[in-house]
């Protein structure tokens, strides 16, 4: 009888200590990360494709380390929509710090022309954007920040390298 309480008491010993190191699979937020676009940068432009890269940038304002998982985005430069798609590279971001990554995207703006040209015009006035979307966070079950930012984007950033 002894030996079948050692090996419960081992268990239940086991099961507790492993329980208590599930907690580094959540992600407890006293705030939420933020989510800037740093620069929308030019790569290729022709008739009917254009091809971006995104430059974002998370902030993890908490004292956790934040694992991001995805994000699902619409990315609007004035009026017209720019992209939307899904980005799911996995990455941390550390506590109270941020993290930078690139997201290729190719779009056809044919139908956005003008008003593209309008809001490029002036190569001294800033274009507003406004970012859209869910950060999807948590290394096994998952928390999703809902996204809006709102800002500007100097034209000069379209300007292929």
């Amino acid at each position: 009888m002894d030996y079948r309480v050692q090996i419960r008491t081992a268990f239940t010993l086991v099961t507790l200590l492993a329980l208590s190191g599930c907690t580094s699979w959540f992600y407890s937020a006293d705030k939420d990360p933020e989510v800037h676009l740093e620069q929308v940068e030019l790569i290729r432009a022709k008739l009917l494709e254009q091809r971006f890269k995104l430059h974002l940038r998370v902030d993890n304002p908490n004292d956790s380390t934040l694992t991001v998982r995805g994000l699902t985005y619409k990315v609007y430069l004035g009026p017209v929509q720019l992209t939307e798609g899904e980005y799911h590279e996995w990455f941390s971001v550390e506590p109270n710090s941020h993290a930078e990554f690139v997201v290729p995207i190719r779009t056809n703006l044919w139908q956005h022309v003008r008003p593209l040209v309008k809001l490029l015009e002036s190569p001294d006035q800033p274009i507003p954007y406004r970012l859209e979307g869910t950060l999807e966070t948590g290394l096994f079950f998952g928390y999703d920040v809902h996204l809006m930012r709102k800002g500007e984007i100097i034209p000069g950033d379209f300007i292929p390298e």
